[in-house]
C-alpha cells in the first residue's frame, strides 16, 4: 500500500515515546554501554588439562561470546587456590579480572587455615556454575553391596577399615569425616598426595573406601574396578542413574558437594558487575555446557539471585565449619 501512514493523535504519540523510552531504560538498566573495551583474564586457580580448567575454558568461552570481547585463561595453580585467588583479590576492581573460585577458595580456606595470603571479603562471589559431587567408592573385594552393609561390616570390623582421600582438609577428606560421624564409623583416615595414588591405593586394597569426585572415579566404576554405594548429591546423578544418594540409604540431610564458580574483586561497580553477571547466567543457561559437563560428574548449575547466592554460600559455610571444628582440623 502507498500513500502517507494515517495520523495518529498527539496523546496516543505521547504515550508511544514514553513506553519505548521506558522500554529502553528498562532493557539496559545496570549495564554498562562501555564495557567491556578489552579482553578479560579468567585466572584458573588449577593446571591446565583437568575437569576444573575444561570447564573454565567452557565458561570463558560463552561469556566471551555474549561480551562481545574474548575471556583469556590465565592458570595459577598452588597452595590450594590461594596463588590465584590472592591476584583475583589484588586486581583492579574494573570487571576485567575474575577468578574460578571454589569451594576451596570461598570457604574451606578460612575456616582451615589460621593465615592465608588473601582475605575472602575482597572477593565477591558472582555465580556457582558446577556442582561436584562426591560418591563413596569401595575395593570390589569389600564385601557389601549398599552403604549400610557398609556401616554394618565396619562396626563389626572396627578399626580395620581404612579410607583414602587426596589430603588432608580437601572435601574429600571433609565428606568422610561427615559420613563417619553420621554413620557411626571408625575407618581410619590415610591421606594421600592426590586423586592418582588415592585411586591406586583403593584399586590395590591398601585402603578400601574413597569419597571421590564422580567425574574422576567414574570410568573405574564402569569398568567394574570400583564398587559406587552412594552418591553424596541431593538428588541421584545422570551419570549413575542407579546409585542411591546418601540420604536414601538411610542417613537423610546428608549432602556434600565441591563447586566451581566464578568471583570477582570486592568494589567491582554494580553496573559491569550486572553486565558480568548476566554473561555468566547466559553461559550457565547453555544446553552445550550441560550436556558436556553432566555427563562427567559437574552438574551445571542454574543461575541464582544474589539472595539465593548467599543463602547457597552460607549453607555451605556452616556444613564445613562443623565438620572442622568438630575434628579439629587444621592445615597451619
Amino acid at each position: 500500500m502507498t500513500g502517507p501512514c494515517p495520523s495518529l493523535p498527539a496523546g496516543l504519540l505521547r504515550v508511544l515515546a514514553l513506553t519505548l523510552g521506558l522500554s529502553v531504560v528498562a532493557g539496559t538498566a545496570g549495564a554498562s554501554p562501555d564495557f567491556p573495551q578489552r579482553p578479560l583474564t579468567l585466572v584458573v586457580p588449577y593446571a591446565p588439562g583437568g575437569s576444573a580448567d575444561q570447564l573454565g575454558r567452557a565458561v570463558a568461552q560463552l561469556m566471551g561470546d555474549s561480551l562481545g570481547q574474548s575471556v583469556v585463561v590465565e592458570n595459577k595453580p598452588g597452595a590450594n587456590t590461594q596463588i590465584a585467588a590472592s591476584t583475583v583479590a589484588r586486581a583492579a576492581p574494573d570487571g576485567y579480572t575474575l577468578l574460578m573460585a571454589s569451594s576451596a577458595s570461598m570457604v574451606l580456606n578460612p575456616l582451615l587455615y589460621k593465615s592465608i595470603s588473601y582475605k575472602v571479603e575482597d572477593l565477591a562471589t558472582l555465580a556457582v556454575v558446577a556442582e561436584i559431587p562426591l560418591v563413596a567408592v569401595v575395593n570390589p573385594s569389600v564385601p557389601v553391596a549398599t552403604l549400610a552393609e557398609l556401616v554394618a561390616h565396619d562396626k563389626a570390623n572396627p578399626g580395620k577399615l581404612n579410607y583414602a582421600s587426596v589430603g588432608k582438609g580437601n572435601p574429600i577428606h571433609l565428606a568422610a569425616e561427615m559420613l563417619k560421624l553420621r554413620t557411626g564409623m571408625t575407618a581410619v583416615h590415610v591421606p594421600y598426595n592426590g586423586s592418582a595414588p588415592a585411586l591406586s591405593g583403593l584399586m590395590a586394597n591398601d585402603v578400601q573406601l574413597m569419597m571421590d569426585v564422580v567425574s574422576t572415579s567414574l570410568p573405574l566404576i564402569r569398568a567394574g574396578k570400583l564398587r559406587a554405594l552412594a552418591v553424596s548429591s541431593a538428588e541421584r546423578l545422570p551419570p549413575l542413574p542407579d546409585v542411591p544418594t546418601v540420604a536414601e540409604s538411610g542417613y537423610p540431610g546428608y549432602q556434600a558437594a565441591t563447586w566451581f564458580g566464578l568471583a570477582l574483586p570486592a568494589g567491582v561497580p554494580a553496573d559491569i558487575r550486572n553486565t558480568l553477571q548476566a554473561a555468566a547466567d547466559r553461559a550457565m543457561s547453555s544446553d552445550s555446557l550441560r550436556q558436556t559437563f553432566n555427563d562427567l560428574g559437574l552438574i551445571v548449575q542454574s543461575p541464582r539471585s544474589p539472595a539465593a547466592l548467599d543463602s547457597y554460600l552460607g549453607d555451605d559455610r556452616e556444613r564445613w565449619k562443623t565438620i572442622i571444628e568438630k575434628n579439629g582440623i587444621t592445615l597451619d
